[in-house]
């Protein structure tokens, strides 16, 4: 009996160092990315984030929508990092203390698409204020995010510009659609409607029909994005060592080297801006 009892013991220590042995569970190295659809839709993050994750072992989750719904994340402390590209909406974002750091990363450009028939005859047109007015003038269909998005913030300012108001051809030529980047040139494609777009998003759309850039080079059509930290001080539960790894990646030189190598049919797409 006591023979069993020791075999027991041994048995049991032997068990117990065995699991004491074991490797603690690794930690989550994980964040979450609240982001533009432009980012993602235009195939930049499929791009970057597998060079970033095997660096640094870090997992990146991204959330892409409309850059005001990003920011509405980062203000609820879902997201550890803010990606987006609505300026005048990051400064507030910064100034109300919702994200701390911001940094410039690279900029592309919009571009007004549109079908080549143009019935507003705005092709080859440097002012895009006046192509919006034409477009408004000729009630020539136009298709809005109408998601809060960057993209969406610089169409209004577009219209203002011109000195329309679109919500008052909402419902005949000016179609809301609320929907990301991608969704809405499938809407303008279906009905040979004008639509802005950023460049990113715009060469890797493939369903393009009977669209075609028309508008382009205005510098108002200049399109920064930037990226920055949910503010801790707010949301404790944010990430900072794996957040600030990921931000202070985009803006090296390695990370923007890799933003810049991203092409569609030779062109690239977004251009490094950190510096």
């Amino acid at each position: 009996m006591a023979n069993h009892r020791r075999r027991l013991i041994v048995s049991f220590t032997a068990a117990f160092a065995a699991l004491l042995a074991l490797p603690a569970p690794a930690q989550d190295r994980s964040i979450v990315v609240s982001s533009t659809t432009s980012t993602e839709q235009s195939g930049l993050f499929g791009h970057i984030l597998p060079v970033f994750t095997a660096k640094t072992g870090i997992q990146v989750k991204v959330v892409a929508v409309g850059t005001g719904q990003a920011l509405d994340i980062g203000r609820r402390g879902d997201a550890d990092v803010v990606f987006v590209h609505d300026r005048a909406a990051e400064d507030k974002f910064v100034a109300e203390g919702a994200g701390v750091g911001r940094r410039d990363v690279m900029y592309n450009e919009f571009v007004l698409v549109g079908p080549n028939q143009d019935p507003a005859r705005i092709s080859g047109m440097k002012d895009v204020a006046e192509a919006f007015r034409r477009i408004a003038e000729a009630k020539a269909p136009f298709v809005s995010r109408a998601d809060r998005s960057g993209t969406h913030s610089a169409e209004l300012r577009f219209f203002k510009a011109a000195g329309v108001d679109p919500k008052a051809g909402s419902g005949t030529w000016y179609k809301e659609t609320g929907s990301g980047m991608g969704p809405a040139l499938n809407t303008a494609s279906s009905m040979d409607a004008y639509i802005l777009a950023d460049r990113g998003t715009w060469l890797s759309f493939r369903n393009r029909g009977n669209l075609e850039i028309l508008v382009q080079g205005d510098k108002r059509m200049f399109n920064p994005y930037g990226v920055m930290l949910v503010n801790p001080a707010k949301h404790p539960n944010v990430k900072v060592k794996e957040g600030q790894a990921f931000i202070d990646w985009l803006v090296s030189p390695e990370g923007q080297a890799t933003i810049a190598s991203y092409k569609v049919g030779g062109e690239q797409l977004f251009f490094p801006d950190a510096t």
